[in-house]
């Protein structure tokens, strides 16, 4: 689960990002503070008695996850960014989470969560539409 605390430290270190960066240029530490610190703010407002709802289209159901652990590595689609969190379903499965993410002045927003469509994601790596930010 994610800590507040933990949040306040990254969000703390966010605050001196400055102006973006070409999409093919290196992100330094503090934009990357400031990304990961974006989709913990997102995660958290998010979250409805500590789970994330969402709807399930191929069952027409709500259904809810709870945070486990964010991923460290960002990637990069052309002047987006794709970050990844770890869930669990009520069950205790093992849910992944991947949250697009684009400049908003001088920080950043989620624009779409995309929940259990991990393989969508790598094949954008394979066919080279997403990679690794540097």
């Amino acid at each position: 689960m994610f800590r507040t605390r933990d949040l306040i430290i990254v969000v703390a270190l966010a605050v001196s990002v400055g102006t973006s960066k070409a999409a093919n240029e290196t992100l330094d530490n503090q934009q990357r503070a400031a990304l990961q610190a974006n989709m913990q703010q997102h995660i958290d407002r998010n979250l409805v008695e500590g789970r994330f709802l969402y709807f399930a289209p191929g069952s027409a159901a709500v259904k809810s996850l709870h945070p486990v652990k964010a991923h460290p590595m960002i990637m990069r689609m052309g002047q987006y960014y794709v970050l990844c969190s770890d869930f669990r379903d009520d069950n205790g499965n093992p849910v992944s989470m991947d949250f697009y993410m684009a400049r908003r002045g001088s920080g950043y927003v989620v624009f779409h969560t995309a929940v259990a469509q991990r393989d969508q994601l790598e094949q954008m790596m394979k066919d080279g539409k997403v990679k690794p930010a540097d």
